[in-house]
C-alpha cells in the first residue's frame, strides 16, 4: 500500500541483484514495515514516502559503465540513513568521489572477514567472522570522510561507513544465512541507526490497510473474483472488513476444485458465513467439462479453462454493472516475477493477468501487493479467516485440469478428487501437512490390469506427488514414511472406484515441474 501502512518504513531501492526480497524480509523481521521500490524512483516520491531508512541492494553491474543504474547524488543530503549492499556500496562510493575497479581478485562464496568492533553495524559480531561475497568489482579508494570497517585478505574495504552523515555500505551479503550474524548487522541499522522501534505487527498492517482501503474506495462499487485460495480470500476479507456491502465477490465454481471446495469457499463467504459483502456462486461445472471434451494438451486445456474463466465472470460483471474498483490478490512473489521495473503499470489493468480487458472498472486494487506468502498467511490469521483456508494447499488456476494427464471427464475428476483428499487426510494424520510445501494425487493417463477380489481389473493409476521447497522455484520429493505411503495406498485402491493402482513421483524440480502439467 502507501506511505500510510506504518508510521516506521524502511525501503529498499532494486538495482538488479537476486536478493531483493531477502532484504525487505529480513527488515520485517526485525519487526519494521519494509518495501521494494525501483531505484529510478526519484527523490519527490522518497520524500513522499518519508522512510527512516534506506537500503541500495546489490546488482550484476560495474558502476562505472554508463550504462549501469545510478543515483541523484541528492540522496544522500536528505537526512536519511543509507545502507548499500554490494552494488549499492559501490555506488556509494563511486558517486561520492571514491574509486571503485575490476577487482585483482574476485570474491565469491563464504569469506573469512575482519570486522572493526567500533562500528555500530558490527557491535554484535565477533572480530573475525564469515560472510557471503559475490562480487568482480571492489572498493579500491573510499570517498573522503568515510572510514573503513571490515577487510578481507583481497578485499581491502569490505565494509565502510561515515557515521556524520548515516552513510553505511558492505559489500558483502548481510541478508543471507550464510553470512552468519547478517541479521544482527542488519538489524543494528535499522534499529540503532535509523531509530526505527521494531514496533510493526501483521496487525498494523491490517487495521492501516482497512483504513486506507476504505479512504480510497469512499462510495465506490468493488468486484472481486474469488477463488478461495489464501490470497484472493485475504483479500477479499481487508475490503469486506472495509467496506461491506459495497463489494461483491464472484465465486466461478468451474468443476476443477478440490473435494467439497466449492460449498468451504462458500460457507466462508456466503449469506450464511460472517463476512459483509455480496457473494455470487456461479456453478459452471457442465460448461467447462463440454469446452474441455476431447482435449488432450495440458497448454490447451490451460487456454480453455483460462478463456472461460474470463467469459463467465465477464458475464457475471455486466449483471452486476459498472464498478469502481477490482480487487487483485496479486502478492509480492507475483510482482517480482512481471518484473518490478512495471510495478507502476501493473495499476493499469490491461497488465493483470488473466482478467478479462473489458469488464468496466476504473482502478484496481492490491492490497496484498507488498507481502511474502507466509506474511498474507499471518494477515489471514489476523483477519479470523478459518486456519484450514489459510493453510489450504496451493493450487493451480486451472485446479484439477492439469492434475489430470490427458482428456477431463466429471469420472475422471471425482477420481482424482477422491484420491486427493484421501492423501491429504492421511498426510494430516502422520502430522506431516506443515512440514511438506505441496502435495497432492493427480491421476495418470495410464491403465493396467489389476486383480480385486477374484475380478480382473482394467482401471487407472494414481500419481502422489509431495514436494520440499523454500521458494518453489527449486523442490526435492518429500521423504513420506512408507507406512504412511502405504496406508495412503490402501485406502485409495479401496475406496476410489476406477483406481487399482499407487506410484509416488520421486523427481525434483528440475527436471520435473511441481505440478503434473
Amino acid at each position: 500500500m502507501g506511505k500510510n501502512t506504518t508510521d516506521e518504513m524502511i525501503i529498499v531501492l532494486d538495482f538488479g541483484g537476486q536478493y531483493n526480497q531477502l532484504i525487505a524480509r529480513r527488515v520485517r523481521e526485525c519487526n519494521v514495515y519494509c518495501e521494494v521500490h525501483p531505484s529510478g524512483i526519484g527523490l519527490d516520491k522518497i520524500r513522499e514516502m518519508n522512510p527512516k531508512g534506506i537500503i541500495f541492494t546489490g546488482g550484476p553491474n560495474s558502476v562505472y559503465l554508463e550504462e549501469s543504474p545510478h543515483i541523484d547524488k541528492e540522496i544522500f543530503d536528505m537526512g536519511i540513513p543509507i545502507l548499500g549492499i554490494c552494488y549499492g556500496s559501490q555506488l556509494i562510493a563511486y558517486t561520492l568521489g571514491g574509486k571503485v575497479a575490476t577487482a585483482p581478485t574476485s570474491e565469491y562464496g563464504m569469506t573469512e572477514t575482519e570486522f572493526d568492533k567500533a562500528s555500530v553495524l558490527f557491535k554484535d559480531v565477533p572480530e573475525k567472522d564469515v560472510v557471503w561475497m559475490s562480487h568482480t568489482d571492489y572498493i579500491a579508494e573510499a570517498p573522503e570522510g568515510f572510514k573503513i570497517t571490515a577487510k578481507t585478505p583481497v578485499c581491502p574495504c569490505a565494509a565502510m561507513e561515515c557515521p556524520e552523515r548515516k552513510i553505511y555500505a558492505t559489500q558483502f551479503h548481510p541478508e543471507v544465512n550464510h553470512t552468519v550474524h547478517g541479521f544482527d548487522m542488519l538489524k543494528a541499522f535499522v534499529l540503532d541507526v535509523c531509530g526505527c522501534s521494531g514496533s510493526w505487527k501483521m496487525d498494523a498492517f491490517v487495521e492501516n490497510t482497512i483504513r486506507e482501503i476504505r479512504e480510497r474506495v469512499g462510495a465506490g462499487k468493488v468486484l472481486c473474483a474469488l477463488s478461495g485460495g489464501v490470497d484472493s480470500s485475504v483479500a477479499a476479507v481487508l475490503l469486506s472488513k472495509a467496506v461491506g456491502k459495497q463489494l461483491t465477490c464472484v465465486f466461478v465454481d468451474h468443476g476443477l476444485l478440490r473435494k467439497n471446495e466449492g460449498d468451504e469457499v462458500e460457507a466462508v463467504f456466503g449469506p450464511e458465513g460472517p463476512y459483509d459483502l455480496n457473494f455470487i456462486r456461479v456453478n459452471a461445472q457442465e460448461r467447462f467439462y463440454n469446452k474441455l471434451k476431447g482435449v488432450q494438451e495440458p497448454e490447451q486445456k490451460r487456454k480453455i479453462i483460462g478463456a472461460e474463466f474470463i467469459e463467465v465472470f465477464e458475464e457475471e460483471a455486466k449483471k452486476i454493472g459498472a464498478v469502481d474498483y477490482l480487487v487483485q490478490g496479486t502478492i509480492y512473489p507475483d510482482v517480482i516475477e512481471s518484473g518490478l521495473g512495471k510495478s507502476a503499470v501493473i495499476k493499469s489493468h490491461h497488465n493483470v493477468g488473466g482478467l478479462p480487458d473489458h469488464v468496466d472498472f476504473k482502478e484496481i486494487i492490491e492490497p496484498l501487493r507488498m507481502l511474502f506468502k507466509d506474511e498474507v498467511r499471518k494477515a489471514g490469521l489476523e483477519l479470523g479467516i478459518p486456519e484450514y483456508l489459510v493453510f489450504r494447499q496451493p493450487f493451480p488456476g486451472p485446479g484439477l485440469g492439469i492434475r489430470i494427464i490427458g482428456e477431463v471427464t466429471p469420472e475422471k475428476v471425482k477420481m482424482v478428487q477422491d484420491a486427493d483428499f484421501i492423501y491429504r487426510e492421511e498426510i494430516a494424520k502422520a502430522g506431516l501437512d506443515k512440514q511438506i510445501s505441496q502435495y497432492f494425487a493427480a491421476l495418470t493417463n495410464m491403465r493396467s490390469v489389476g486383480v480385486m477380489g477374484d475380478f480382473r481389473t482394467y482401471d487407472y493409476a494414481i500419481a502422489l506427488r509431495a514436494v520440499v521447497t523454500s521458494d518453489f522455484m527449486t523442490a526435492t520429493a518429500a521423504d513420506i514414511p512408507y507406512e504412511v505411503l502405504q496406508k495412503v495406498m490402501t485406502r485409495i485402491v479401496n475406496e476410489v472406484k476406477g483406481v487399482n493402482r499407487v506410484m509416488y513421483d520421486l523427481t525434483s524440480k528440475p527436471p520435473g515441474t511441481i505440478e503434473m502439467e
